[in-house]
């Protein structure tokens, strides 16, 4: 027979004066057929500061039970607050995971029912941070508290999370409390200037970072949304101007982050000190991690191959580091992974993500199970729709270089030596958009404008392919397949007649005009890898350089990793364009100080040229599979 009580009666026969009810009201009321109970504590840090923590427990804890910990600013209280039900794997979703664990949910310093002051992406301890604690430390005493103080605890912790999440899951792998054995980052913020959340290399996500800063920092207990006017980004974004005197003047003393972004538009050590891939030099102990990734992720997509190269160093058994790339926007891995905008997998490659690899994942290493690890790397191979298993990531391959030829073509011969270069006009009055409009930014509470927002990466590019700032390069139809895998790099030549630029370089596949497989596809113009380069940081990153107006520069840009198959009939094409508004500002074209600060005078028209000759052989790098498995 069961016994089933209130949570906070729980509390107290668990814990007693060590921990105080946090509320005389429970967040969940008990049932009599709940199979799991829940408590509600305030777990003491070092300093002294409080943080509200959810612990939900099964009924069965006869053996004592691993516990999965998720650190969030998002409002711990939620894991209770969704559906109705008395089982707690219908409440966490984890029926795939076959039970036995005992979830905890915490609310971050300052954020929710935490005590404490919030810091967006608490800079570690050291130059940024003279405090004692950060968010290693509050991992590290909340799992010391938890195999303590939660008796039905057999001493095993894993953590997880997506996104900020994420990143505080990295954190918690700096300096490992001993109990902790599994870690699950998926979608990490890792490097926020690099290609996460608020810069790609050195192009401000103006929009991106004005909306997270406004909800995570106006209230304590909310999230709240800007209530945009227009609802059309584009023109909103026109008119206000620069970031820090537009988007700026409607933030305030509260929105402690946005000043920090606006002052420091380059790389530089506050930007490194936050970048999870930098703390992991010379780990003290590697704990079991998985990376997950998502191969179209809008919001962070340079953060988990990142993780997963730092860590991967020290996996000198290849069998403690581990990494999967699924066909996904941001977060997807939890939700229907069969489809993504126009896009048919042919599977629920979510469900076949958690059911065959993140179960088994956490079964091992959490759980203490006797059953084999996943692959070492699993990566969805898009275009072929079909998993792939390797022992590293990137796997093997020929490195080749695909070069923009005259006349618009494509291929991997070298151009010719006088071929004369491609040129288009930029004009910041008239950014090319980075989805079709209406543009509605990110407000996830509604649900037609997060659609919109989660699918952008794989739009139709027919969208904007023919405009006159837009320069296009596509290949012959392919007689066999192309297989890549891995980075791609963009090795760029080209010139302005300004003083400064943005670069963003797009590599496509485009679908036969009669597809046999879907008559919405044919024709598709499918972004498979693309990204943006501020001009100024060709040099340095961490400083800002004008360009020499006239004359052709070569530039490196990095672009997300892929895991895609052409086939045949199909064609490569390569775009290359100034703006992609208004997700990131617009570059004045005529060098300034900060961007961010720029005068209207300042943005002017200007003429661009991209370079293919074989003197100045505008590529991009591709790794490219050159056999079966």
């Amino acid at each position: 027979m069961k016994l089933v009580v209130s949570s906070a009666a729980v509390l107290a026969l668990t814990v007693g004066a060590l921990v105080p009810a946090v509320a005389e009201a429970p967040l969940r009321e008990a049932h009599p057929g709940d199979d799991f109970v829940v408590r509600e504590a305030m777990v003491p840090m070092r300093d002294g500061v409080k943080l509200f923590t959810l612990i939900l427990i099964p009924g069965d804890t006869a053996d004592g039970l691993p516990v999965l910990l998720e650190r969030t600013p998002y409002d711990a209280s939620r894991a209770v607050g969704g559906r109705a039900t008395t089982h707690l794997a219908v409440l966490r979703g984890t029926r795939w995971l076959g039970g036995g664990l005992i979830h905890v949910v915490q609310d971050l310093r300052g954020r929710y029912r935490s005590e404490g002051d919030y810091a967006m992406y608490r800079v570690p301890r050291g130059e940024f941070n003279t405090s004692e604690t950060d968010e290693t430390t509050d991992a590290w005493d909340t799992i010391d508290w938890l195999v303590k103080n939660v008796p039905e605890s057999n001493g095993r912790v894993g953590v997880w999370g997506t996104s900020y999440p994420g990143w505080l899951t990295l954190a918690a792998l700096r300096e490992p409390h001993p109990a902790l054995v599994a870690a699950v980052p998926f979608n990490p913020v890792v490097d926020v200037w690099k290609a996460d959340d608020w810069f790609h290399w050195g192009a401000f996500r103006a929009l991106y970072a004005f909306e997270f800063i406004y909800g995570m920092e106006s209230r304590k207990g909310e999230s709240p949304n800007y209530p945009y006017d227009p609802q059309d980004l584009y023109p909103f974004m026109l008119d206000r101007g620069a970031a820090a005197t537009g988007l700026g003047s409607l933030l305030d003393e509260r929105h402690e982050m946005w000043p920090r972004l606006v002052e420091t538009p380059s790389y530089g050590p506050y930007w490194r000190d936050c970048a999870a891939d930098q703390w992991f030099e010379a780990p003290e102990r590697l704990v079991p991690t998985l990376h997950v990734h998502g191969l179209w992720d809008q919001e962070d997509i340079y953060g988990s191959p990142a993780a997963y190269e730092a860590l991967e160093q020290h996996d000198s058994g290849n069998d403690t580091n581990f990494f999967v790339a699924g066909p996904w926007y941001h977060g997807q891995h939890f939700a229907d992974g069969s489809r993504l905008g126009a896009l048919d997998f042919g599977e629920d490659t979510a469900a076949r993500f958690r059911e065959d690899i993140l179960s088994a994942f956490l079964g091992r290493f959490l759980k203490g199970e006797e059953i084999p690890a996943p692959a070492p790397v699993t990566v969805f191979e898009t275009g072929a729709n079909r998993w792939r298993r390797f022992e590293s990531w990137p796997p093997g391959g020929q490195t080749r270089q695909l070069y923009l030829q005259p006349g618009g073509g494509l291929g991997f011969t070298p151009p010719p030596a006088d071929a004369e270069p491609t040129e288009f006009v930029s004009d910041p009055a008239k950014p090319v958009p980075y989805e079709p409009r209406p543009n509605w930014g990110m407000d996830y509470s509604n649900p037609p404008v997060i659609a919109e927002w989660r699918r952008w990466l794989v739009e139709d590019q027919r969208f904007v392919d023919g405009r006159p700032d837009v320069a296009t390069w596509v290949s012959e139809p392919l007689d066999e397949p192309l297989t890549i895998r891995g980075p791609v790099t963009a090795k760029l030549f080209a010139e302005t007649t300004g003083t400064d630029a943005d670069w963003v370089i797009k590599l496509i596949d485009v679908f036969p005009d009669d597809e046999a497989s879907s008559f919405r596809m044919s024709g598709y113009q499918l972004m498979v890898s693309a990204d943006i380069f501020r001009g100024r940081y060709r040099e340095s990153y961490e400083e800002a350089r004008a360009l020499e107006p006239d004359v052709a520069l070569a530039y490196t840009v990095p672009l997300p990793h892929v895991s895609h198959t052409f086939q045949p009939r199909h064609r490569v094409m390569v775009q290359v364009q100034s703006t992609w508004f208004p997700l990131y500002d617009r570059n004045p074209q005529t060098f300034v100080p900060s961007i961010m600060t720029a005068p209207k005078s300042a943005y002017r028209a200007q003429r661009h040229r991209v370079h293919h000759r074989a003197a100045q052989p505008t590529h991009l790098e591709l790794l490219v599979d050159l056999g079966p498995d």
